[in-house]
């Protein structure tokens, strides 16, 4: 049986030197590759009590409705600013060059409720630091964060020292 990290293809060099790119296209191509990944990202899920599953724009989304609809859970997407018709909040976040801003809707996350966060990598963290922050603003409680890759070298998981963090592979690099 091949792991997830074999499904994953490898840029050399992308977007600049010295940067390998870890290409998920690749896992979502593959029937295989993809049940592989769901499937591997339920597990760290395993014990965990949770209301609801949050996922960012786009490939939270990707990853995140099938784990909700897995575990009969309601999923609940984080956008870019702009694009959520109701009323919502939002939180800015640093850029390697900028920032950016991100939006969910304000009757999303109830007091209390637990929620998990799913996307696909964790590089520097500052999407998911700013999702943190969006759901503990409505009174929900973060108890895991989950992605299917993590760029170890970027120390993202550093950000995000106060939650448990799984991936399901992890790399050394940037």
């Amino acid at each position: 049986m091949k792991k997830v990290e074999e499904y994953v293809r490898s840029i050399p060099d992308f977007p600049e030197k010295g940067i390998i790119f870890r290409d998920v296209t690749t896992v979502l191509q593959d029937a295989d590759g993809l049940k592989l990944a769901i499937d591997s990202m339920l597990k760290l899920l395993e014990g965990i009590e949770f209301d609801v599953v949050v996922g960012t724009e786009s490939r939270g989304f990707i990853f995140g409705v099938p784990i909700a609809y897995a575990l009969g859970k309601p999923f609940v997407p984080v956008r870019k600013k702009g694009k959520l018709p109701c009323e919502t909040i939002s939180a800015k976040y640093d850029l390697e060059y900028g920032s950016a801003e991100i939006e969910m809707h304000r009757d999303s996350i109830q007091p209390g409720q637990r929620a998990v966060l799913v996307d696909d990598l964790i590089a520097t963290g500052g999407t998911i630091e700013a999702c943190v922050s969006l759901i503990e603003e409505l009174g929900g409680e973060v108890v895991k964060i989950v992605f299917l890759m993590e760029l170890a070298g970027l120390k993202g998981r550093d950000r995000l020292s106060k939650y448990p963090v799984a991936s399901v592979v992890t790399y050394d690099g940037k």
